[in-house]
């Protein structure tokens, strides 16, 4: 499974929250370079991913922010998360982007935001893809998807966990300064492990 090397994405920034918040105090308009450099360094070979951001889904959420600016005055206090890049397990919906759980055949476009995403967005958060899953989130390992298996972040040969495989792995290659996941049995905390994402 060592072929599965050249499908990692590059880690860009490696950028934590703090890391991200630091950024934007410092250069409060670098919004669009910062994160259109961020979005062109994903691979979209990677299997972690199922979607990534299309140029106008960006730009719409760069409008988004720069309104959530004005109305804040220009102060970013109120939003604490303004311009973060992060990611969503590909069973949550995102408005106007598809949604599959990993199940080509019953993907469907959101109407709306799920309510977790809305209220990341309302806070400055932006998404810059959905991650991929054990299919329907059944499933512990990582591997189940059509897409192809998410591998551990630090070992290729091994597995990365389920069925927020996908979640996991963006954030453990520092891609993003978070990803939404969803745990019943140990969806998010299996991969968090394998990834060595516990605090």
């Amino acid at each position: 499974m060592n072929d599965s090397k050249s499908s990692v994405t590059t880690p860009f920034h490696a950028f934590t929250l703090p890391d991200w918040q630091r950024h934007y105090l410092s250069a409060p308009d670098s919004l669009r370079s910062s994160l259109s450099m961020v979005l062109a360094s994903l691979n979209p070979q990677d299997t972690a991913w199922l979607y990534l951001a299309t140029p106008d889904q960006l730009e719409a959420q760069f409008a988004h922010l720069e309104q959530l600016r004005r109305d804040a005055n220009g102060s970013l206090a109120s939003l604490p998360l303004f311009g973060v890049p992060f990611a969503v397990k590909d069973n949550i919906d995102v408005g106007g982007w598809p949604t599959s759980a990993a199940c080509p055949e019953f993907t469907y476009v959101a109407q709306d935001d799920a309510t977790v995403v809305a209220n990341l967005r309302a806070k400055g958060a932006i998404v810059v893809g959905k991650t991929n899953l054990d299919q329907f989130a059944t499933g512990l390992v990582g591997t189940r998807s059509p897409r192809g298996a998410v591998r551990n972040t630090f070992n290729p040969d091994y597995v990365s966990g389920g069925s927020s495989s996908g979640s996991a792995s963006v954030l453990a290659h520092g891609l993003v300064a978070f990803s939404l996941g969803t745990d019943t049995a140990g969806s998010g905390r299996v991969p968090a492990g394998f990834n060595i994402l516990w605090v």
